[in-house]
């Protein structure tokens, strides 16, 4: 069986060349990782330009498409859910109101509190940005098969899931 090659195996062959006395075996992965995840954020931004998003704007509306309806979320639950700042989230919210996509309203349960809410273009904006990256990231994956992607993803799941939980942030 021919394996394929790739970038990273140049890269390695070089540095194994040039640096024998280090044991470059990481990078065999994570370059790897590391240039996928770079191919996918340019499928993503391919994606989201469809509907003039950026990836922020897409995890804020998506963080509350999948809160279901009514679609709303606290500003902390958002925070929390897209791992930046009070002071970030309040930014793109203020940038998303404008635009029409979410609206703020008072939090029923919290006289002090806000909730924020997607609108109903934002919802058909999430949706619509939704299905075109769900048809980008599905042709990265052609070239494996059903039993492999699902190896890879238990495979990542076990690298990450330890990562995410010594530094959830």
């Amino acid at each position: 069986m021919n394996r394929a090659h790739d970038d990273v195996d140049e890269i390695l062959a070089a540095w194994r060349r040039e640096r024998p006395d280090l044991d470059v075996a990481p990078l065999e992965v994570l370059s790897r990782v590391s240039r996928l995840a770079r191919r996918l954020d340019l499928a993503r931004g391919s994606a989201f330009s469809e509907q003039d998003l950026e990836g922020w704007a897409f995890d804020v509306l998506s963080a509350l498409r999948r809160a279901g309806a009514p679609y709303e979320l606290s500003p902390g639950q958002l925070v929390q859910q897209t791992l930046v700042t009070s002071g970030t989230m309040t930014n793109r919210v203020d940038r998303l109101e404008r635009r029409g996509l979410v609206e703020r309203r008072p939090d029923p349960g919290d006289r002090r509190g806000v909730l924020v809410r997607l609108t109903d273009t934002g919802r058909e904006v999430v949706d619509q940005a939704m299905a075109e990256l769900i048809v980008q990231e599905k042709s990265m994956l052609t070239d494996l098969s059903t039993g492999d992607q699902r190896d890879l993803a238990a495979l990542l799941r076990r690298l990450l899931a330890p990562l995410e939980a010594r530094d959830p942030a």
